[in-house]
């Protein structure tokens, strides 16, 4: 399956070709893949997340699908790559990982059936849905900070072309444990579909990405931590947290919150204590 990335290279960014342990470039330029500084794959002009797909974190969370999937957008300035600082801004406590497969858009879609779809997806690559849950109370709907924030959206390493999405097992890591494991078996709505039912009415152009949802075990990370998302066949996403340099301001806006919706969405749903446990001071 043939790989292609996007790294610096002699100060530009250069798409090039995963050749085993090295990056080609397409005027014979080569670099080491552990030395190459990677940029995301894809420059989309949207990014679009569905929220639940998994049947695993469905569970976890002690609910049910709705009867269509339901999306967010995260905006392209919260962008990352391989190897980039995850930021956790000061005064934030809840920032969770949730590793997924991202689909890459390859050509323009607009009102295609599912059967069609394929035909249109120029890859995939593997994404990392951060989000910051302190901000759950107030963003519930839009998700717009929770997941919209600056750098909480790496992709990466490449994009894989020619891939089967089926049976493909994703884990994350942290730290090296194992945190989440599950198979694109276990999505409600394969990529297919995804792409077929948002091109239904927004048109989806080449370099636009779809998340396509993560499976059970997401938990917060702490600045320090490695978070590794492996896909097979689509290789491995590695990202570290960092402590934000300045906190959130306090003269605008809403502010971080540890409500039992945040508690509860940041420790995977455990929702048999809401009501129950004392909220935090």
């Amino acid at each position: 399956m043939p790989e292609y990335r996007r790294i610096l290279l002699d100060g530009a960014a250069t798409r090039v070709r995963r050749e085993g342990d090295e990056l080609v470039s397409a005027d014979g330029r080569v670099v080491g893949v552990e030395e190459a500084v990677h940029l995301p794959p894809t420059v989309p002009t949207k990014i679009v997340a569905v929220h639940l797909n998994h049947r695993s974190r469905v569970a976890e969370f002690m609910t049910s699908l709705p009867p269509a999937p339901t999306y967010f957008h995260k905006p392209t300035s919260s962008l990352n790559a391989h190897k980039g600082a995850i930021v956790r801004p000061e005064r934030c406590r809840y920032l969770n990982y949730e590793g997924e497969v991202a689909i890459v858009i390859g050509r323009t879609a607009r009102n295609i059936s599912p059967e069609e779809a394929g035909e249109h997806i120029a890859g995939y690559t593997i994404g990392n849905d951060y989000g910051l849950h302190d901000f759950r109370d107030t963003d519930a709907g839009s998700m717009l900070r929770v997941k919209g924030s600056d750098t909480l959206c790496p992709l990466g390493p490449g994009l894989v072309t020619d891939w089967d999405f089926h049976g493909k097992r994703l884990r994350t890591h942290v730290n090296g444990a194992v945190t989440q494991d599950g198979t694109t078996d276990e999505m409600e709505w394969d990529m297919h579909y995804l792409v077929a039912d948002i091109a239904r009415t927004i048109t989806l152009h080449p370099g636009d990405v779809l998340l396509s949802g993560t499976p059970a075990g997401s938990r917060p990370v702490q600045p320090g931590d490695v978070v590794e998302v492996e896909v097979e066949g689509l290789g491995r996403l590695t990202n570290h947290i960092v402590r934000g340099p300045a906190p959130i301001r306090d003269d605008c806006g809403a502010q971080p919150t540890e409500s039992e919706e945040v508690t509860s969405t940041a420790f995977g749903g455990d929702w048999e204590f809401r009501g129950i446990r004392a909220p935090k001071r």
